[in-house]
């Protein structure tokens, strides 16, 4: 199970990114690009905002295979130890039918990791959040 620590800054997206090219399953190749997105999606919020301005934090993200409803998935957890935050219950949902100058700002990076992900989980232990999402192999691969 190929894990990642690092510090919670910006400039860890290209370490992020690195990671999971070396460390993709073959079978899973093909949705890497999602995988890279949605890293970036989730590591911007918690480098961003899950620890108070000034302070120094960290981050871990881990890729695993797993059985999900009986179909093989790629598993990728994002963990912080900042503020208890569930971006899957309270990031707002997006009005697509607004223009883009009337929408307001937020909620389309969930909307976006739902689109692009099979299953998506929160959970908050031991003064940490947890991010799982899960990926389904291509049609292809």
């Amino acid at each position: 199970m190929p894990q990642l620590q690092l510090p919670a800054t910006l400039e860890q997206l290209e370490a992020v990114n690195g990671f999971l090219e070396k460390n993709i399953p073959s079978d899973f190749r093909k949705v890497l690009p999602n995988v890279e997105l949605v890293a970036e999606e989730l590591l911007v919020n918690v480098f961003s905002y899950a620890y108070p301005e000034g302070s120094e934090g960290k981050a871990e993200v881990v890729l695993r295979q797993v059985s999900f409803d009986g179909e093989p998935m790629l598993c990728f957890t994002v963990k912080d130890w900042g503020s208890p935050f569930d971006p899957f219950s309270e990031a707002p949902t997006p009005d697509l039918s607004l223009d883009t100058e009337r929408r307001p700002i937020g909620g389309l990076g969930v909307y976006l990791i739902r689109s692009v992900t099979a299953h998506q989980a929160y959970s908050r232990e031991e003064n940490s959040n947890i991010i799982d999402v899960y990926f389904a192999r291509s049609a292809e691969a």
